[in-house]
């Protein structure tokens, strides 16, 4: 139990919601009023039912009305859990030179989209950096980009691109009315499309690689 719920309850309403929080976690049940007065000895149900409504008023459990059994410890990051959200993770995109290679779904990262000062949309999505074209915008190898799908690109901005029909990590550069393609390492040559260049998604954020 977080010790937030300390400066909120009373030493026995801690015990109590420890002991539910324990009987659930050991039997995958509530346990019954009458369970909770025989582990601290209380003589009536009215009494656990007094505890309870106090526990429950300074917001560290929850209930079902007309259900039995339902009640539920609630962590108290369960407000920050709500700016939580799954990105979808589908495979890897080479920082360095194209690859034809197909994306494939890996799974999902999950971000706090206040702390990114994102808005995601069902058209975010994340990659996972492959290579070392882009350090010059601090992408590293390994890094997840998290990217919006249908967004037009500005000037600047970096891009995963199909450039033609093979998928890159680029800045987007526009000149004289012509796209193109920017490493940020003089080690790689600038992109020109020889026929076609598909912008899938436009970098809102960035996930650091944690070593």
């Amino acid at each position: 139990m977080d010790m937030r719920y300390m400066a909120k309850l009373t030493k026995r309403q801690q015990q109590i919601v420890d002991f539910i929080e324990r009987h659930q976690r050991d039997t995958g049940v509530t346990p019954s009023f009458q369970e909770i007065a025989d582990e601290f000895g209380f003589r009536s149900l009215t009494t656990v039912a007094d505890h309870l409504r106090l526990i429950r008023q300074k917001g560290a459990l929850t209930s079902e009305p007309g259900q039995a059994r339902s009640l539920r410890v609630i962590s108290p990051w369960h407000a920050l859990r709500k700016r939580v959200v799954d990105i979808p993770v589908y495979g890897a995109i080479p920082a360095g030179f194209p690859d034809d290679r197909k994306q494939e779904a890996k799974g999902c990262v999950s971000i706090d989209i206040e702390t990114l000062g994102l808005k995601p949309t069902p058209r975010t999505f994340a990659l996972q950096v492959r290579g070392d074209s882009m350090i010059g915008k601090c992408i590293m190898d390994g890094d997840l980009v998290v990217l919006e799908h249908g967004m037009t690109p500005r000037n600047g901005d970096v891009v995963a691109a199909l450039i033609d029909n093979e998928s890159t990590l680029k800045t987007f550069v526009m000149e004289r009315n012509k796209p193109f393609l920017r490493a940020e390492n003089p080690r790689y040559p600038k992109m020109i499309p020889a026929s076609e260049l598909v912008i899938q998604g436009v970098m809102v954020a960035l996930i650091r690689k944690r070593k």
